[in-house]
């Protein structure tokens, strides 16, 4: 019997949760921390980020870094911008943050992205180059082999 309220709040928790992450998505360029997400569906930071992870496998902080960073390898593949303007125009405030997280994500430097992307994807439709291209999450970005030669 005491399930229902349970099952029952824990949809409303989901909703909730959605509602962050859907924020995130729309919002990823605008400065977003965790406190003003938390306050905008009335949780704590603490409870948000655990509540976040345990739903989406990752942090809001990481699913906001991870949009943005797919948001800049659209931009860098276009070739018309500089890494620093594709930095600022996707709502980083470091460029050296954007860089970091940039290379953990990809597995190269944005700079090095923004050369060789334009050519690997030409003639490709956009939708087919963002599957493509989308980048790993958690850290995963495979390392480059070793020149053993």
């Amino acid at each position: 019997m005491s399930s229902r309220p349970a099952e029952a709040q824990h949809l409303r928790d989901l909703a909730r949760l959605r509602r962050v992450r859907d924020r995130i998505d729309r919002e990823y360029a605008q400065p977003l921390d965790v406190e003003a997400l938390a306050r905008g569906v009335h949780m704590s930071a603490g409870h948000l980020s655990r509540q976040f992870k345990q739903a989406f496998g990752e942090s809001p902080y990481a699913y906001l870094m991870t949009r943005r960073i797919e948001r800049a390898m659209a931009l860098l593949r276009r070739g018309d911008l500089s890494v620093t303007e594709v930095c600022f125009t996707v709502g980083c405030a470091s460029l050296g943050t954007f860089s970091t997280r940039f290379t953990e994500l990809v597995g190269v430097s944005p700079g090095v992205y923004r050369r060789d992307a334009a050519a690997a994807t030409a003639g490709m439709p956009a939708c087919v180059a963002r599957q493509v291209t989308r980048p790993i999450r958690n850290r995963e970005a495979p390392l480059p082999e070793p020149d053993l030669a």
